[in-house]
């Protein structure tokens, strides 16, 4: 299967953003530097810090602990949708981002799910990745289980397949016009070259996801990728992301182009020897350089500002650029926080 570039508008949930993107500024830390000056916003030339906001930092909304965020994305009334990985679904006011809705996520057999990835379909399905099998499921709005995709065996985790416990399904985007769905795995699987993800695909069918084709990306050392969004022109912005005790974070962003790259379905094993063509990649910024802009941190960080950033979506264009928000999960722990952190970014 190809992926072709879209030289086109934004899909049905960016559309969406675009009244987003001109609702007003979000509610930020008291802390945060408001200059607009290069010296302020540069995190490189290609990325920007316009500002952050750590206002959902250990609170609570309707007696569920606002944080664990894993994923975001536009719903199609602009509204933003947040997943926490302790299975719960925000809806948050796209304004304030303080949260208006919550329901609970649940499996077939009524447990809860390590939900990680999140994509808003056109019809306003939700589709949830949990990283414990690992499965996308199809939700309702209200939270309602509606099916689920399937999996290739060799992405489940051993000893049903080859992959490790949490490092399987993170990222989940949807690539513009709506026909492919896309899932990042987090860490190698036993067996392929470290630091060589894969990237599975489905193809819509008749209303129906179907298995399609699957990609090799190469991850810097000791990183993994907690999530990926599909561009307007059919790119992926895809977040690397690592964590060294008693030094803190490592946040990346990059710029990926699957267009070229082999189909990996078929190969049991990446080995960098294979004659395999991974997806191209090219470094828009490593969030180290961004301006701090006053934050804190509770736990040791390269920079004040970085913690564990995991949710990532594109909220609209902005003058050439790409709004893009980033959220970090808190692990709802004391050293860790919730903090949103919006970026300009041009691809």
């Amino acid at each position: 299967m190809r992926l072709r570039t879209v030289l086109a508008t934004f899909t049905a949930g960016l559309a969406a953003a675009t009244s987003l993107a001109a609702a007003g500024p979000v509610n930020a830390n008291p802390q945060q530097n408001h200059g607009n000056s290069a010296a302020n916003t540069a995190c490189s030339p290609s990325v920007s810090l316009d500002r952050f906001s750590d206002s959902l930092d250990k609170t609570t909304y309707d007696g569920t602990f606002v944080g664990n965020f894993s994923a975001l994305a536009v719903d199609r009334d602009g509204s933003l949708a947040a997943v926490s990985d302790r299975s719960s679904l925000f809806r948050l006011d796209p304004r304030t981002l303080r949260p208006t809705g919550v329901v609970p996520l649940a499996d077939e057999n009524g447990a809860a799910l390590d939900s990680e990835g999140l994509v808003v379909d056109r019809d306003g399905t939700r589709l949830i990745t949990s990283e414990t099998e690992p499965s996308v499921r199809r939700y309702g709005p209200t939270g309602a289980l509606l099916g689920r995709l399937p999996v290739p065996d060799a992405l489940r985790v051993a000893p049903a397949g080859r992959a490790v416990p949490n490092g399987t399904f993170e990222g989940l985007t949807l690539l513009p016009g709506g026909r492919t769905l896309l899932a990042s795995m987090e860490y190698a699987l036993s067996g392929d070259e470290a630091g060589t993800v894969r990237f599975q695909t489905w193809t819509r069918r008749g209303g129906e996801f179907t298995l399609g084709a699957q990609y090799a990306y190469r991850a810097d050392a000791g990183l993994g990728v907690p999530e990926v969004q599909a561009t307007p022109d059919g790119r992926l912005l895809v977040l690397e992301r690592g964590f060294t005790a008693g030094v803190g974070n490592t946040v990346r962003l990059y710029l990926a182009d699957p267009r070229r790259a082999t189909d990996t379905s078929g190969v049991e094993n990446l080995t960098g020897q294979d004659g395999v063509r991974p997806i191209g990649k090219t470094l828009l910024a490593d969030l180290v350089t961004c301006p701090s802009q006053g934050a804190t941190a509770k736990q040791p960080q390269p920079n004040p500002l970085l913690d564990n950033i995991e949710g990532m979506v594109i909220t609209g264009p902005s003058k050439g650029a790409l709004k893009v928000l980033l959220v970090s999960d808190d692990n709802q722990n004391a050293v860790q926080t919730t903090r949103f952190l919006h970026l300009r970014v041009r691809v």
